[in-house]
């Protein structure tokens, strides 16, 4: 297990991770600008696709619904690497961290592959596949989130798990003002426990995460709406943001678990 020095270490390495996050691009600002104007001009089938999306991602934090992952190959993939038998999620808490990143980050691997694939999928017939685009990388968003919180010894079964990953969601998804905001909140958190139920009122607004998400595609899904060259960019695009979705992801998760280690030292 890691030394007390060693969490601090690794703790100032997230902490500066979280200070660069303040650094927004003014083409990811200017990138939000063409969804108002699309708006006007999207079909109303693509409206209704986002609007269903709303619902299930209201009942995804209440019960889990249909995106809630089965764990059971997940374990065995942490059985193979530490040798230690692993039965439920409360048994991978005191992995070392070293172990855990090395399995997220292969995880991330093979998701930003499989959101690549995807995206090229979609990309196919521009415009009307797109609609397609936006719920199934929401599903692959949430997969790798619950993922990446079991190999951190957190359990997605739990409601305030799911709250903490729509946060996720929105940290990725959000500008400067947004970033600050949320890890705000989430130092909040941090200190009152996953019961705070100061989190869990902050989460009334969660509808904004679905159509901050859908925005941040931007000037980048806009290329995506022109049939076939839309493949290209439609597996470029979403790998970049599961990428960055998956950082933000193990960063935050990464830091949860240093800090529960810390007031055990």
């Amino acid at each position: 297990m890691e030394t007390r020095e060693d969490l601090l270490n690794e703790l100032k390495v997230i902490e500066k991770w979280e200070n660069d996050q303040s650094d927004l691009w003014i083409w990811d600002r200017l990138g939000r600008l063409p969804f108002k104007i699309l708006d006007k001009i999207t079909p109303q089938f693509i409206h209704n696709k986002v609007g269903n999306l709303l619902e299930e991602i209201g009942s995804y934090i209440q019960n889990g619904g249909s995106y809630l992952m089965k764990e059971h190959n997940l374990f065995e993939k942490i059985e193979k690497e530490t040798g230690r038998p692993i039965t439920q999620v409360s048994d991978i808490e005191d992995i070392p961290l070293v172990t855990m990143d090395k399995l997220s980050q292969e995880l991330t691997g093979q998701r930003k592959k499989f959101a690549a694939i995807q995206g090229a999928s979609t990309g196919i017939g521009g415009i009307f596949t797109l609609a397609l685009d936006v719920p199934a990388l929401m599903g692959i968003s949430l997969k790798t989130l619950q993922e990446i919180a079991i190999l951190h010894g957190y359990d997605p079964n739990e409601k305030s798990e799911r709250i903490f990953m729509i946060k996720c969601l929105q940290f990725s998804s959000a500008d400067i003002v947004g970033k600050r905001a949320i890890l705000n909140e989430l130092s909040s958190y941090y200190q009152q426990g996953s019961g705070s139920s100061e989190m869990m009122s902050q989460l009334q607004g969660w509808r904004e995460v679905v159509y901050t998400y859908r925005d941040q595609f931007g000037w980048k899904k806009l290329f995506q709406m022109v049939p076939i060259a839309g493949m290209i960019f439609g597996a470029f695009t979403n790998r970049s943001m599961i990428n960055d979705l998956a950082e933000t992801g193990i960063m935050l998760y990464r830091k949860r678990r240093i800090l529960e280690r810390l007031e055990q030292k």
